[in-house]
């Protein structure tokens, strides 16, 4: 290991002094440094902001860690709250879960159980949308185990036919409530989004690599087949020519027909850029030429604000419209569970695309926003490490913690600092899949392609990751004075050098 755990410990210090701990699981805070120091991988960079928060995501996950008669499952609320399922655990963020918790040293003694939770053991799975099977397939792949996927396929088959029996419009797309994608109070509202599409189309497509691997040739081609005609009807029908962009086609219910499918004949009111409009990239559905969106994201009339970005555009009229009798509005705060999803779909087009709209220094930029959004100001003026539900973004202000407080607590909304440590979202793995650029691969090979820009750090690691069954060490020291193990970017397998490169440039090597 290049680094030292115990260089690290005085972050979790400080979080613990300033915690008051309402709620205790698994893991307590007084067991939070015993349990981190060897289940998380260490990260190190001259931004000790960016640093800080890294660490505080890590004792943060670790709080929601859930031991239960079922196995582990993980929460994202502490407190009880009455729109929770067994185990006050709630699907929607079930895929931020597994994507960030995959990076644990011993993920699988906790996330085997969480995933079979939701098929075998009571879990809601269709409470909520969620990209469930293809963060399963994420899992499996960085464990180079493929095994859980296979002996779930009918379950997961059967949960996708459940879908198409309730929310398949006649189009041919998936019609969802705004709520039911985790999202209310939303400016389009309910109707043909690029939430449960993408993520249908990311479940067929990967079901039908699951159905390959256990050689149901039947079911690989009826899902592979699902899927191209997602990504056909999405592209056709979601993107709006003029605005460039993938937009909602309002509708009340799913067994309503179209009316017009040109965006701009809908009510002007609902017609609006939202940032769902990322999600597609997520799963990589656009072909090149549709990054003109992505123009939206750098814009201060589109999403881009100080504590940003928005979840609609600031131009539209309805931008944070006023209602008093709920606290979490889709209808411009900036969402953690957003910014996540769109910072990973940005890490997509850089990585994946042929485009000029975006570069390394945009991510650079969101995600040190996205970082300095993890405080909030005490009464005595002091800032703490802090995660709640919704931020206000041009202030910073947690928002819907500001009005429950103002409320009253009340106990029918989750009683006090119902948001406090707030599970709906990732932050590391965007720091080790993005910025630092350990991209997994389908194949026994290893890719990694940092987003940092060539002159904003002099040195970074990331060490004590486990990918495949194999520790990773990555490390960046541009004057190779740091960690002397000489210039540039390297990468180590099981302690041996396995690339380099000059400049950041990108590495890629069979394990």
């Amino acid at each position: 290991m290049i680094l030292k755990p115990e260089n690290f410990r005085h972050y979790v210090d400080t979080f613990n002094t300033n915690d008051i701990e309402y709620h205790k699981q698994f893991i307590n805070n007084s067991a939070a440094w015993s349990w981190l120091e060897h289940s998380m991988p260490l990260f190190e960079c001259p931004d000790k902001q960016l640093e800080e928060t890294y660490y505080f995501r890590w004792w943060v996950y670790r709080k929601h860690l859930k031991k239960t008669p079922d196995g582990f499952v993980i929460t994202e609320f502490l407190p009880k709250v009455y729109w929770s399922g067994k185990h006050n655990t709630i699907n929607c963020a079930v895929g931020h879960h597994l994507n960030e918790g995959r990076w644990l040293s011993d993920s699988e003694n906790y996330l085997v159980d969480y995933i079979r939770f939701w098929l075998e053991k009571g879990g809601d799975i269709r409470s909520y949308s969620s990209w469930f099977v293809y963060a399963v397939w994420e899992f499996c792949q960085v464990k180079g185990d493929y095994s859980l996927a296979v002996d779930l396929l009918p379950d997961l088959v059967s949960n996708f036919r459940l879908w198409e029996k309730s929310n398949l419009n006649e189009s041919g797309l998936f019609w969802s409530n705004d709520d039911r994608d985790a999202m209310e109070s939303s400016i389009s509202g309910s109707g043909l989004r690029p939430t449960l599409n993408s993520y249908m189309y990311a479940d067929a497509l990967t079901i039908s690599e699951i159905a390959k691997l256990a050689q149901k040739y039947e079911l690989e081609g009826e899902f592979k087949e699902k899927a191209n005609r997602m990504k056909k009807l999405i592209l056709e029908r979601l993107w709006d020519e003029k605005d460039e962009f993938f937009k909602v086609l309002p509708l009340e219910s799913p067994n309503d027909s179209v009316a017009t499918w040109q965006f701009n004949e809908l009510d002007s009111m609902k017609n609006v850029r939202e940032q769902i409009g990322y999600i597609p990239w997520y799963f990589n559905i656009p072909d090149e030429g549709y990054d003109g969106a992505w123009k939206q994201l750098l814009d201060i009339d589109g999403f881009y604000a100080p504590f940003g970005p928005t979840t609609a555009e600031q131009r539209h009229p309805r931008f944070m419209f006023q209602r008093d009798d709920h606290e979490c509005l889709w209808n411009g705060p900036s969402w953690p569970f957003a910014t996540s999803q769109t910072l990973t779909a940005m890490a997509n087009l850089l990585n994946n695309y042929q485009q000029i709209t975006v570069t390394k220094d945009h991510y650079f930029d969101l995600i040190n926003i996205y970082a300095k959004s993890h405080y909030r100001k005490r009464e005595d003026e002091t800032m703490i490490s802090w995660l709640d539900e919704n931020i206000q973004p041009y202030t910073g202000e947690w928002l819907s913690r500001k009005i429950l407080q103002e409320w009253g607590w009340r106990s029918n909304k989750g009683g006090v600092e119902r948001g406090k440590d707030y599970n709906h979202s990732t932050f590391n793995d965007l720091i080790i899949t993005g910025l630092v650029g350990l991209r997994p691969q389908k194949d026994d090979t290893l890719k990694v392609n940092p987003l940092v820009p060539e002159d904003e750090w002099d040195y970074f690691c990331l060490d004590n990751i486990k990918y495949r069954g194999k520790k990773i060490t990555i490390i960046y020291d541009k004057y190779g004075t740091r960690y002397g193990k000489g210039i540039g970017l390297k990468l180590y397998v099981d302690g041996k050098k396995m690339g380099s490169s000059k400049d950041l440039q990108p590495i890629h090597v069979e394990l």
